[in-house]
């Protein structure tokens, strides 16, 4: 599913804006003057697909509303309702209609303000019934997962079903609801991203502590593991196909059909590939075999065993192809940006720079605007799963001129190869270039 329109009535009390994204593109630019909601946008995007409903809660609006490719469509409406003498609360209803049903669906969520002071002497325990979710202020929770920053509105309402014993007075969302939610994932690439949360582990037993770190060390970690998880897939299916390689021979001696020609192009492939995985730093150097064979003809029990071997090898190698082209796009345009320095690859380190004299350099000692490039191109890559909604908040922080020119050429050549849809807000004119076709201009009240 893609959201091809989005609109909000009364934002901040004042503008209506209607944006209608770029379906063939992938890439929707929105600009305004400061103050006119583009951030809020984007805010209110992630935050009903991810369950932050206090973003909802927090920025003023009437009615807002997506609709999506297969004409169905969702509007929240916001109320004020009366639930004391002298207190107010914010009211969302949330309503979806599919095509082909006569029935509109409805949901309005729990919004418990009052409620929840109850458990305010058991706030410290939250964290032990969610996974991955660490306290890190008073009503405050980090999810580790997407390095997010939760209130306790937006832990109750995602994570009902870890909180039995807290959750007693919320509503749970109706099934539609959830499957929608599901059906699109939002990623929100915000201003603040050159640090993200981390948690270190002491021990085994021990507590493991939240501390911030540079996005970039971070990633770079990821990405080694990465490669190590492929590595370990790599081995369980050599393993596997080490143990049944006699057994195929055999049958395939009455069933070969490559021939000599055929045999040799694909031996030369393979090795092709294995150089390309090399340099990409997904196998090391000491695994390049060089295989050749001779010119000297080759016989048919010959043919039966390379016949299997090239298939066996074919196989594994394929673990790699995705991760491969992540990586060399991603070592090209970073090394074409940065000047005076060359990115590698390797299992050990994920990514590492070298000076022209060859001395290592940290990540965390780039510059802000190429750890803000490696960062948005990092997240691209490797964090956003294919078919989602990309949405970045002024992609130009700390990047030169020179780079803001060449961001949507990158962007573009990066969403063929991982294939999601962009929502973008910026002030600069650099970054859309000479591609103001991509862009919806938000425009203030008609006076």
């Amino acid at each position: 599913m893609r959201i091809t329109k989005i609109y909000v009535t009364k934002l901040f009390g004042v503008f209506n804006h209607v944006i209608s994204l770029n379906m063939e593109d992938k890439i929707t630019i929105i600009h305004s003057p400061n103050g006119f909601g583009k951030t809020a946008l984007l805010r209110l995007i992630n935050g009903f697909f991810n369950s932050r409903y206090s973003e909802l809660l927090t920025t003023k609006f009437t009615e807002f509303g997506v609709e999506f490719d297969d004409n169905s469509f969702l509007r929240i409406e916001k109320t004020i309702e009366k639930y004391k003498e002298d207190k107010h609360e914010n009211k969302l209803i949330f309503y979806f209609k599919k095509p082909g049903l006569n029935r509109v669906q409805q949901f309005s969520p729990s919004l418990f303000r009052e409620s929840i002071n109850q458990f305010k002497s058991s706030l410290h325990m939250i964290s032990r019934y969610v996974p991955n979710l660490k306290q890190v202020g008073a009503r405050t929770w980090l999810y580790l997962p997407t390095s997010e920053q939760l209130s306790l509105e937006d832990v109750f309402q995602r994570f009902p079903d870890f909180l039995p014993i807290f959750a007693t007075e919320i509503k749970p969302e109706d099934k539609w609801l959830l499957k929608l939610k599901q059906s699109l994932k939002i990623r929100f690439i915000e201003v603040q991203r050159l640090l993200s949360f981390s948690e270190v582990r002491n021990s085994e037993l021990e507590y493991r502590p939240v501390s911030m770190k540079a996005s970039v060390a971070t990633y770079s970690q990821e990405l080694a593991k990465d490669i190590q998880n492929k590595l370990s897939e790599y081995g369980t299916l050599s393993q596997s196909l080490d143990r049944t390689f006699p057994a195929r021979v055999i049958n395939q001696e009455l069933t070969f059909n490559l021939t000599e020609e055929t045999l040799r192009n694909k031996l030369i492939e393979i090795e092709k590939k294995r150089f390309r995985l090399i340099e990409a730093g997904l196998l090391d150097k000491d695994e390049e075999q060089n295989f050749q064979v001779e010119n000297q003809k080759i016989d048919d029990r010959t043919k039966s065993i390379l016949s299997v071997y090239i298939e066996d090898v074919e196989k594994k190698l394929m673990v790699f192809e995705e991760t491969a082209n992540k990586i060399e796009l991603f070592k090209k345009i970073i090394n074409t940006r940065f000047r005076y320095k060359k990115m590698t690859v390797s299992k050990d380190k994920g990514f590492t720079f070298t000076t022209p004299d060859g001395n290592p350099l940290s990540p965390t000692n780039l510059s802000s605007g190429e750890q803000h490039e490696l960062v948005m191109l990092y997240e691209f890559l490797f964090k956003v799963k294919p078919n989602s909604l990309i949405l970045i908040d002024e992609p130009e922080i700390s990047l030169h001129v020179a780079w803001q020119v060449e961001f949507l050429k990158d962007l573009q050549a990066i969403i063929k190869l991982a294939n999601f849809d962009v929502l973008l807000a910026t002030h600069s004119p650099d970054i859309i270039d000479d591609r103001w076709d991509l862009t919806v201009e938000l425009k203030g009240p008609v006076e």
